[in-house]
């Protein structure tokens, strides 16, 4: 009995981690107004926030696929810094507006329209939401999260 339960634990560690990413994978990335076909966050640089504090168009040149979208890059220092870790780079939500998100459904974006929060890159819909979104910014990222593991590909507004 014990060697039972030993062996079923064990498969669930094992299977646990999978079934998360699976279950990621399942969640959309913004490719609304894209550039090109399945192009995420309209062709912008989601490491040129950080890097250069500011968004910054990406270039086909220096793509990656990632999360079952393309990312552009713009240059090749972004494009290995974000192969290197992505979820550091990563957009929260997938790169749907996160205000969107926090009201449970997924819009495009701005990329002017964004903010780093703890670490994280949150996008929005326009520069007036991502007023509203300042105002209170942990507390809609609350709600996002606990809205995001419900929300899929019919929860995307065109």
């Amino acid at each position: 009995m014990l060697r039972r339960t030993l062996l079923a634990l064990a498969a669930l560690a094992f299977v646990s981690p999978l079934a998360a990413r699976a279950q990621d994978a399942q969640h959309p990335v913004n490719t609304l107004g894209a550039p090109a076909e399945n192009v995420a966050i309209r062709g912008y640089d989601p490491v040129a926030y950080f890097r250069e504090g500011k968004p910054h168009q990406g270039s086909p040149e220096f793509a990656v696929q990632h999360d079952g979208a393309t990312w552009w890059f713009a240059g090749a220092e972004d494009k290995a810094l974000f192969q290197a870790d992505p979820e550091k780079y990563m957009p929260a939500f997938g790169g749907f507006c996160a205000y969107g998100t926090s009201r449970g459904y997924l819009v495009k974006i701005e990329p002017e329209a964004w903010s780093i929060v703890d670490g994280r890159l949150y996008l929005n819909y326009d520069l007036g939401v991502r007023d509203t979104w300042l105002k209170d910014p942990k507390g809609y990222i609350a709600k996002a999260e606990a809205n995001w593991p419900h929300l899929d590909h019919g929860d995307v507004k065109k």
